[in-house]
């Protein structure tokens, strides 16, 4: 293309030289000659700018591409680089051949353009675009390389440096870019969650990264709250917890901070602070009906089968038409009978039963489909719940009152009472 040029150029002066008769030495004619070239340019230049910007700007691409080679050829650009910027002619003209999707050609214009521009950014920024669209990714990432030390402090142009390298699996050149990003923007949330995964990825822990994250921004709670995760996802969940305390310390009304705290109590089996953890989680959020169960599944863990209870009927309180209360409350009344039952079973282990029965059918009529030992008691009812049998031999003022209620200690948590059924005579 730059021997066309010259070429072009060329015949052009000659065929205005030829034109007049020859006079004077040669750096006369040679000032001659260029004083005609500067008329041309003088002429044309001015139009065919004007040209070219209403091409572009009517998206009429192969006329534009027309027009602008013609501009590079009378080199408009050194004949006013005002007038006729050299960085809008190359960009324009590599654009328009982009529109045509002839990258190749866009590549070779905007080589030319940085022969005169070497140091212009957007231009080497289009360069590297025209060898993605070719793939040619080698290429791609030296460009970028080059920008880099260019322009040290270009957070964007190091990060697409950085997906380069995260594409290419050269995770040690995308740790380096990062961490310089980080020099510059020591909060920069995008960076630090992608130096982690490089980390990752290249088989580094990224423990110590979320550690001296947090404790370099210890008012930052995200930072907190992903450092908890990185140690419970390690089997460090009693590490976890002092971080979450902290956390919830500094924003006492993050729901996430006490759900984690609580979950991370529970998994290290400290079932009384995952409670408590819960319960401030459910001041903040008091029509929660999943901290309710969540709650009641603690107690229940923890053998507190009145507290279990009362949550799971906090939770039928919150959506009674749901059956996932009604279902806890089944499933309360069931492992507090299979821990409590004696055996033989008593009267109380069978109204227990009963009751767990009546809670898990009424928790399946609502579309619950969670636990339910619905069908083992109604297979073993005879032998495990109260029934027509019972209720034959029970006392006259229980009759009288139709509430069956547990009498004995071990199931002084229950307060509720069993009806019987009418088919019970």
């Amino acid at each position: 293309m730059k021997n066309t040029k010259i070429i072009t150029i060329s015949m052009m002066t000659l065929f205005l030289t030829m034109c007049l008769p020859p006079e004077g030495d040669g750096s006369s004619n040679l000032a001659k000659d260029k004083a005609k070239l500067d008329s041309l340019r003088q002429l044309r230049c001015p139009r065919l700018m004007s040209s070219a910007a209403e091409y572009y700007r009517n998206r009429d691409w192969k006329q534009t591409v027309r027009i602008y080679d013609e501009i590079t050829t009378l080199d408009c650009d050194e004949w006013n680089p005002v007038f006729a910027p050299p960085q809008e002619i190359y960009q324009y003209y590599a654009i328009a051949y982009e529109q045509m999707g002839k990258f190749d050609s866009s590549e070779i214009i905007l080589l030319d353009g940085l022969q005169k521009l070497p140091e212009n950014i957007q231009l080497r920024k289009r360069l590297a675009y025209a060898y993605k669209k070719q793939g040619k990714k080698d290429k791609e990432i030296i460009e970028y390389e080059r920008m880099v030390d260019m322009v040290p402090n270009d957070v964007s142009v190091m990060n697409e440096l950085s997906k380069l390298y995260y594409e290419e699996n050269r995770f040690d050149d995308q740790i380096f870019i990062l961490e310089k990003i980080l020099e510059i923007d020591e909060n920069n949330e995008i960076a630090q969650s992608e130096l982690a995964m490089a980390f990752e990825s290249s088989g580094r822990d990224p423990l110590e990264l979320y550690r001296k994250r947090f404790e370099g921004n210890p008012n930052n709670l995200s930072y907190g709250l992903d450092y908890a995760d990185r140690l419970t996802n390690v089997d460090r969940p009693e590490d976890a917890v002092p971080i979450l305390i902290s956390v919830v310390k500094m924003d006492p009304s993050s729901k996430i901070g006490y759900r984690k705290l609580a979950e991370a109590n529970k998994t290290i089996d400290n079932l009384a602070d995952a409670a408590d953890a819960y319960e401030a989680l459910f001041k903040i959020d008091p029509r929660d009906i999943q901290v309710a169960i969540n709650l009641s599944n603690v107690y229940l863990e923890n053998d507190q089968y009145g507290k279990a209870l009362r949550w799971a009927d906090k939770a039928i309180s919150l959506n009674g038409s749901s059956g996932e209360g009604y279902g806890q409350k089944g499933k309360v009344y069931y492992y507090g009978w299979d821990n409590s039952r004696q055996n033989p079973f008593t009267n109380d282990d069978r109204i227990i039963a009963k009751l767990a029965y009546e809670y898990f059918i009424k928790a399946e009529s609502k579309g619950f489909r969670g636990l339910s030992k619905s069908d083992w008691l109604k297979e073993n009812a005879k032998d495990v719940m109260y029934g027509k049998a019972q209720w034959f031999m029970a006392e006259d003022k229980i009759k009288r009152t139709r509430n069956i209620s547990t009498v004995t200690s071990y199931y002084n948590w229950v307060t509720e009472s069993l009806k019987p059924e009418s088919s019970w005579k």
